[in-house]
């Protein structure tokens, strides 16, 4: 069982002739990712890694079953790209560009919301169902099937910690990157409440940050609704207040989002918090240990 993705799901990318979109299209092919079709306007009936360019989405759909859509597009050009997908009946896209205005992703988000559309970032590594399927720009030697979800606000670090555990012998169910804009659509409780029901996930780690209300969000539904046991690291210990530190999220105004309050808020809902992502393994197989209904 996976959440969101499987071995199944078929994929559009949109901007499959660009550098970016190019590349990462070869690496999710050799991950065994689906893809069905490419867009990129004027680029009709070239081969990307032999798979088959379209000038645009409703072109593609018409020829391709396609489930889920990845957007390598500038920022300027992602609200009409996005629209362009929702609009042909797609009804996951993972939105990767960073630095899109705010009053444009405000619009993705309503839009998708009203046509039954989830959207993944923006400003998101992707996600990955491991050993099934992957949509986004992760490595794919970290990534191999194991007992634990990960959720996440930081891709590096992410990487980092999924590293970690594969070198202990853990891998991972499902990996989500949320995004580290101000406004997205997946936050940590939808992610959540999915690893939540998941089968093959016996441990959630989220990788948090200072910034926002996420995570102590997120201590409501773990304290009344979570089964699993919940791990948990958190960047921006150094961060001086009120400044920007790489996610436009990222930012701790007027008291709110401090690291302490967050760690603070999930330690009262029963998640241990890492103080070095180093810790997570250790954390991790404990947790796994001490709960015999989750061993893998």
């Amino acid at each position: 069982m996976a959440i969101f993705i499987d071995e199944k799901t078929k994929i559009l990318v949109q901007g499959i002739t660009g550098n970016q979109g190019s590349f990462h299209t070869g690496q999710m092919l050799a991950y065994g990712t689906k893809i069905a079709a490419g867009v990129s306007p004027g680029r009709e009936g070239q081969k990307v890694h032999g798979i088959p360019v379209y000038n645009s989405v409703s072109e593609a759909a018409e020829r391709h079953e396609i489930d889920a859509s990845i957007l390598f597009v500038p920022a300027r050009y992602a609200k009409d790209s996005a629209f362009e997908a929702i609009k042909a009946g797609i009804k996951l896209l993972v939105l990767l560009p960073e630095h899109i205005p705010v009053h444009d992703t405000m619009a993705i988000m309503e839009h998708a919301e009203c046509k039954g559309a989830r959207v993944v970032g923006p400003n998101s590594f992707g996600l990955v169902s491991s050993g099934k399927s992957k949509i986004g720009i992760m490595p794919n030697q970290y990534f191999v099937p194991g007992p634990v979800g990960v959720v996440s606000r930081s891709g590096t670090l992410s990487y980092e910690i999924v590293g970690s555990l594969m070198d202990v012998g853990i891998g991972t169910s499902t990996v989500v990157g949320l995004g580290g804009d101000r406004v997205v659509d997946l936050n940590f409780i939808d992610v959540l409440s999915r690893f939540n029901k998941d089968t093959d996930t016996k441990v959630v780690v989220m990788v948090g940050e200072i910034g926002g209300t996420a995570e102590e969000d997120a201590t409501h539904f773990i304290a009344k609704h979570m089964s699993k046991p919940v791990i948990a690291y958190l960047a921006g210990k150094s961060a001086p207040a009120g400044k920007r530190m790489g996610h436009a999220g990222a930012i701790i105004e007027r008291g709110m989002g401090t690291l302490e309050g967050k760690i603070k808020a999930l330690n009262q809902a029963g998640v241990q918090v890492a103080t070095l992502p180093f810790e997570v393994p250790g954390l991790v197989k404990k947790a796994l240990q001490l709960h015999p209904a989750t061993a893998w």
